[in-house]
């Protein structure tokens, strides 16, 4: 019986190598390379506050301007979660109500969700094109409604570059919520909203009492997913706009990628990146603890 056990066992070590060899491994070199400097010196800390409070991570100047552009890419990063997550929630939700008893709706959310299935660096160049002036489709409506003066090539301004990565991103990202939405509609029984429309109660009211709280686990695994999703977005920036104009679009990945691959600063790359990773495990870890408690 042990010798099944320990055989057993073996075909666990290619897999755990390697984890240890390319996860495991990396984190830790990753987190500790991250406490020298250039020259090999430890400086421990010294690394993080002199990273951590450059004008690329946090512009504080233009912040205390008032300035809504080129204000530093872990600003750049909360403004994505802010204008990103509850549309990108909310429209995945309706989208998944809409279209939960409609004929043909499994062929409307396989077109909503090929934006999951793209290619995020294909879905890059999909926005660089929507927002070009000459061939994209946001200035087409604009001629076509009679705002010519509107058009643009929206990503090539500081003012509206990240704004418009942000909105053309709820298209590749809304299928997710509507997939998970609608599989959690379909465990909701039929006869809670029968016996509620013997109360006489409305569909707003339904979707009040009924749908919106039994759909709260998908919720939160809808956000925990969505937030990581939006601190580690890096192909569409850099592909759409190399994180310009001006750094007015860059984000935490495209500026560790900066740091490690064009400036060879790694060990200013390894404190972004080991900042970044802790950020995600905060994420993690109030999701995983918020679903214990409920």
């Amino acid at each position: 019986m042990g010798r099944i056990k320990l055989s057993r066992s073996l075909f666990f070590i290619p897999a755990i190598s390697l984890i240890l060899l390319f996860v495991i491994f990396p984190v830790f070199n990753t987190v500790y390379i991250s406490f020298f400097a250039p020259s090999g010196e430890f400086v421990g800390l010294d690394n993080y506050f002199d990273v951590l409070s450059r004008r690329e991570v946090v512009n504080l100047e233009r912040l205390s301007q008032g300035k809504t552009n080129r204000l530093g890419a872990l600003v750049h990063n909360a403004i994505w979660i802010l204008i990103h997550l509850p549309l990108s929630l909310f429209s995945g939700l309706v989208l998944a109500v809409i279209l939960r008893d409609v004929k043909g709706s499994s062929l409307v959310k396989s077109i909503i969700f090929l934006g999951m299935v793209t290619p995020m660096i294909v879905g890059g160049l999909i926005l660089r094109f929507t927002f070009e002036k000459g061939v994209g489709i946001v200035n087409a409506l604009f001629n076509l409604l009679g705002y010519e003066q509107l058009a643009r090539t929206w990503t090539a301004y500081p003012d509206t570059a990240l704004f418009a990565l942000i909105f053309g991103s709820v298209w590749l990202w809304t299928g997710f919520g509507m997939i998970l939405y609608s599989a959690g509609l379909a465990t909701i029984p039929k006869d809670y909203y029968e016996a509620a429309k013997l109360d006489g109660a409305s569909s707003f009211r339904m979707f009040y009492r009924i749908t919106f709280p039994l759909l709260r686990p998908i919720t939160v695994t809808v956000v925990t997913m969505t937030v990581l999703w939006e601190l580690k977005i890096f192909d569409i920036v850099y592909v759409a706009t190399g994180g310009g104009p001006g750094g007015a679009t860059t984000v935490l990945a495209l500026l560790m990628y900066n740091m490690a691959f064009r400036a060879f600063d790694f060990n200013s790359a390894a404190v972004v990146a080991t900042f970044l990773t802790l950020l995600t495990l905060i994420v993690m870890i109030g999701m995983a603890k918020y679903m214990v408690e409920r």
